[in-house]
């Protein structure tokens, strides 16, 4: 017989999927307040900037940022409409291309972070130590979350990977 998860496990899981949701929402009302586009736009091109050579195939970028393919092809048609971003055809592979961020989109990521980094501050940081921060990065990662390499990159680049 397979084990059925335990009343605290069904409760800790409610509370992620709850908090998930509304930290979200909040980071996504505190950028549109500021007059900025919305998260998914700034970690498209955070993940962009953070790319060697500032380009990532379409779907390289689909994998970092975990959403679906028509939700990347979309942004990417966005962020190239408003040239943040520029496609690029692969040499090598005439049918394959690349998505380059410019230099206007470097720029709006460096903007919109200050208003995401705020929002962080606001909604997570404000209300965590120091200490119960790294304890919940400890338990996520016990989970299967990456806390380590987004502390590392967070400290690194001054800006969080989402």
């Amino acid at each position: 017989m397979k084990r059925k998860p335990s009343t605290e496990a069904t409760a800790a899981w409610i509370r992620l999927m709850r908090l998930q949701s509304r930290v979200l929402d909040a980071v996504e009302q505190e950028l549109k307040k500021a007059g900025f586009p919305p998260l998914a736009w700034y970690d498209a091109l955070l993940e962009l900037s953070r790319a060697p050579s500032g380009e990532l195939r379409p779907v390289e970028l689909e994998k970092q940022m975990l959403i679906p393919q028509y939700s990347t092809s979309r942004l990417i048609d966005r962020l190239v409409d408003e040239g943040l971003a520029a496609r690029r055809e692969c040499k090598m592979d005439k049918r394959g291309q690349f998505v380059e961020i410019t230099e206007a989109g470097r720029e709006l990521q460096k903007k919109m972070w200050s208003a995401y980094s705020a929002a962080i501050e606001k909604h997570v940081g404000s209300k965590l130590s120091d200490a119960d921060a790294a304890k919940l990065c400890s338990l996520l990662d016990r989970l299967g979350c990456s806390c380590d390499a987004a502390a590392s990159l967070a400290a690194k680049d001054s800006a969080p990977a989402r």
